[in-house]
């Protein structure tokens, strides 16, 4: 008869395989990753060396854990338990980072000025590359309409038969589409990104609630041993 309950025993080496799978997943994604890494990092990005310490960690400890499970051993357990500390206080600092950053970026397009518009309306290059951004996007200017001053873009023209539905009318005394994207692209900006923190602030604190999971099954399998060693009996689940 072993130290430990057979069926948390099953479902702790369970959960550890497949965060085991999920990891070798992430290291081969990492391996992929690298040269764009490499070019993010060039332009002050995060290192690539990140996303080898979140790989890595992902196959490492869900081993280490079925290693735990399969010797029954409390001292590692302890250390296993030690790294499911460490790693939930890092994913809830991620996640809080995170949110913080996003509601940096949204505060500062929030409170764009016209004159961030400047660059794109007098170089005729960026003013291209504006235009195609808001056909793409169906957006209109960069903080606002306004931003194309009298004359606005077709760019700009919203395809809808109607307002209401993403459009609005031009400003008075402008020429130009009569109806136009009512978002700004900065705001369509943000949207996209705004996907992208939600992502990354799910994954955080999804990962900080599993590691405190596996924290908790980790301490009630080092008191089944603890009992087990010290003449207890191990709870035995029975077939009736």
């Amino acid at each position: 008869m072993g130290k430990i309950n057979g069926c948390i025993k099953c479902l702790f080496i369970f959960f550890n395989v497949v965060f085991a799978i999920l990891g070798g997943v992430l290291v081969f994604g990492a391996v992929q990753a690298t040269p764009f890494s490499h070019q993010v990092a060039a332009v002050g990005g995060p290192s690539p060396a990140w996303s080898w310490v979140f790989a890595l960690g992902g196959l490492i400890l869900p081993v280490l854990g079925i290693v735990a499970a399969c010797m029954e051993k409390e001292l590692v357990f302890r250390i296993f338990a030690g790294f499911m500390v460490a790693g939930m206080i890092i994913m809830l600092v991620f996640g809080i980072v995170v949110v913080v950053s996003r509601n940096t970026l949204k505060d500062s397009l929030d409170s764009a000025s016209a004159d961030a518009a400047k660059p794109f309306m007098e170089d005729k290059e960026m003013n291209s590359i504006l235009m195609r951004f808001e056909e793409g996007t169906q957006c209109c200017g960069v903080v606002s309409s306004s931003d194309w001053g009298d004359d606005i873009s077709r760019s700009c023209e919203c395809k809808m038969q109607r307002a209401g539905f993403g459009c609005k009318a031009k400003p008075v005394g402008a020429r130009g589409p009569d109806q136009i994207y009512a978002t700004s692209c900065s705001g369509a900006l943000f949207e996209f990104f705004d996907l992208f923190f939600k992502v990354v602030m799910g994954f955080c604190f999804t990962f900080a609630i599993l590691a405190l999971l596996a924290l908790l099954m980790s301490v009630l399998m080092v008191q089944q041993i603890r009992k087990h060693d010290g003449g207890g009996s191990s709870m035995a689940m029975q077939s009736y």
